[in-house]
């Protein structure tokens, strides 16, 4: 009888359906960046959903009030703000509301990400390096960086930072981007290893082809079906995806875990 009624659940799950609320974020105050869209949006509607008071992030205003009317309008805690992360005064400004609105920090998702176009990797200008590395990797660490004063006054704190398969798969039409996307994993392995002695967590998310505006030009077209082969479990994955393992690394239940990436790409190798 529990098999039948564990298959019935299982043909009648599906990404889209209502998330179950529980409340292992209730008390907790979360920051997550460039979260108007795609995986960061879901990240922020994910903690929200948990119970955590969740300041919403991206570079233009009109994103993040279309954004934040959105998950108020489905009963969530939410507020938001103007942040271009390259930008020490949007940082500055992004922590300071943040304490002013909800009074502390408990957990830091690291989103946002750039990559000016598909090139390989000797095809790429420097001006272009300079940019995905500044906003990929150096803002990711600046925006921990600065964060420590907020999150050394919680209880539970936790840094989560987005990485890509990328990071693990050879992929040269992603070039510089996929090179950055892989220095996370050492500035996620170094500031876990220092932080840990202070109670601060630090991990990762390498998430794999994933239905978002930022990869339509790898897995629709001509280039879905190829993609797709790539991926043992045969299927695009969906932002509520990585949002799901998202929460679970901000929450309680990852409490022993820290310096890890977890990737949840379908089953594609991961390991370098």
């Amino acid at each position: 009888m529990w098999r039948t009624a564990v298959n019935q659940g299982i043909r009648n799950f599906s990404v889209n359906s209502p998330v179950i609320k529980c409340n292992r974020l209730q008390g907790k105050t979360a920051i997550v960046t460039a979260s108007t869209d795609g995986i960061g949006f879901a990240i922020a509607r994910r903690l929200a959903q948990e119970g955590a008071k969740v300041m919403v992030s991206s570079r233009k205003d009109s994103n993040v009030k279309k954004a934040v009317e959105q998950l108020q309008s489905e009963g969530l805690e939410v507020c938001g703000v103007v942040c271009h992360v390259a930008k020490q005064e949007d940082r500055k400004n992004l922590f300071n509301k943040t304490k002013e609105k909800f009074g502390g920090l408990d957990i830091l998702v690291s989103n946002a990400a750039a990559n000016p176009g598909f090139t390989t990797l000797f095809e790429t200008p420097e001006a272009t390096w300079d940019k995905i590395f500044e906003v990929n990797v150096k803002s990711g660490f600046l925006l921990m960086q600065e964060s420590l004063p907020l999150l050394r006054e919680s209880k539970s704190s936790s840094i989560i930072f987005i990485s890509s398969i990328a990071a693990y798969q050879q992929m040269t039409a992603l070039g510089v981007y996929a090179v950055s996307k892989t220095a996370l994993l050492g500035l996620n392995n170094i500031a876990a290893a220092t932080l840990v002695s202070e109670g601060i967590r630090v991990n990762c998310i390498a998430p794999g082809f994933i239905k978002t505006k930022f990869s339509q030009p790898l897995i629709e077209g001509d280039f879905h079906e190829a993609t797709v082969s790539t991926i043992p479990m045969r299927k695009i994955g969906e932002p509520d995806e990585i949002a799901g393992v998202a929460a679970f690394l901000a929450s309680d239940d990852a409490a022993y875990i820290t310096g890890e990436t977890i990737v949840a790409a379908g089953g594609m190798q991961s390991r370098l």
